[in-house]
């Protein structure tokens, strides 16, 4: 059976190797509320400026409608424990809350495109 992931010299490729990972957090907006009681219990827990915690970088922040805000975010893995306190202290009451470890499949996606063509043969125009 062959590797999907595949080994680079520091370990799986598309996976960093730095000790970090990425979290996708998606935030489902409590629909018992409208966005006026939402927007205020957000200020009341300061959300804009405590969310995400120090050391955690936003990859991606995006609304997808009908499910609310999806966010990905690198982090130490050591942050792991910041991130769930901040959005038990700041988020609980306005969003439910889904967790998925993710990692960047595009460098795999890639070379599995690249091997499946050298494979049959194709070349890359």
């Amino acid at each position: 059976m062959p590797e999907v992931l595949g080994r680079s010299s520091g370990g799986l490729s598309g996976l960093p190797d730095d000790g970090s990972l990425l979290l996708t957090v998606f935030l489902r907006h409590d629909q018992s509320q409208n966005l006026e009681q939402l927007q205020a219990r957000l200020d009341d827990t300061d959300w804009w400026h405590g969310f995400p915690p120090e050391g955690c970088e936003v990859v991606s922040w995006v609304v997808a409608m009908g499910i609310g805000q999806i966010v990905t975010l690198r982090l130490p893995a050591h942050r792991l424990a910041a991130v769930n306190v901040e959005l038990e202290r700041r988020a609980w009451g306005v969003f439910q809350t889904d967790f998925y470890p993710t990692y960047d499949f595009r460098p795999v996606r890639e070379r599995l495109t690249r091997e499946a063509d050298e494979r049959k043969g194709r070349t890359c125009e």
